[in-house]
């Protein structure tokens, strides 16, 4: 591939990323994908043939942006309850980097929840991992019994949730965008303090 042809792409996939997330599958047309990157719509499919080609490549793009990371931090040998910190760090990060990722994989999962599945394995998330590490914070008595896939749900939930109610809550609260950000910060902390008051409240 030239670097003619290389950059082409590049700019296909950037324009497809910006509308794919703002617009969703059913939103977008290919035709507003290839006004966005500044070709015609021929030349678009000469590169991807067809609107789910291209979306497939924008969702795993998105994916290896989302979970590389934090699959990382859960996968790792470190403490439970420092993973739950470093999990909602990395996580609020992320999205206020990317904010229109949490409502792109929301719309997603809605549509095509197998697509979601599917790519998740094939960043090497081992569930088994995080279940035998609780089974293990429960049987030295340290943390009270909870399935692994409550404690995930609970995690991704409380970090993902205000940016998909940003509009909805900057709204009731009155927050104008330097007190939203400062929201964030504060998550960073109130996520793990919360999951873990939680899990050792009964101690």
């Amino acid at each position: 591939m030239t670097g003619l042809d290389i950059n082409t792409e590049q700019s296909i996939l950037k324009a497809a990323r910006n509308i794919f997330t703002h617009k969703g599958f059913d939103g977008a047309r290919m035709q507003e994908i290839a006004n966005e990157a500044g070709i015609n719509k021929a030349l678009l499919h000469y590169y991807f043939r067809s609107k789910d080609k291209l979306f497939e490549a924008i969702f795993k793009d998105v994916l290896n942006t989302v979970f590389p990371k934090i699959i990382s931090v859960l996968m790792s040998p470190v403490p439970l309850f420092e993973k739950i910190e470093k999990v909602s760090f990395n996580y609020i990060e992320m999205l206020k980097r990317n904010p229109d990722i949490a409502i792109f994989v929301f719309h997603e999962i809605s549509r095509n929840p197998q697509r979601l599945v599917g790519n998740f394995k094939n960043v090497g998330a081992d569930f088994e991992i995080i279940s035998m590490q609780i089974a293990e914070e429960v049987t030295a008595g340290n943390i009270i019994p909870i399935k692994a896939e409550h404690l995930i749900a609970n995690l991704i939930s409380l970090c993902v949730f205000p940016f998909i109610a940003k509009p909805v809550l900057m709204g009731m609260t009155g927050m104008d965008q330097d007190a939203w950000f400062r929201f964030l910060e504060e998550r960073k902390q109130i996520i793990p303090q919360s999951i873990i008051t939680a899990l050792t409240l009964r101690k």
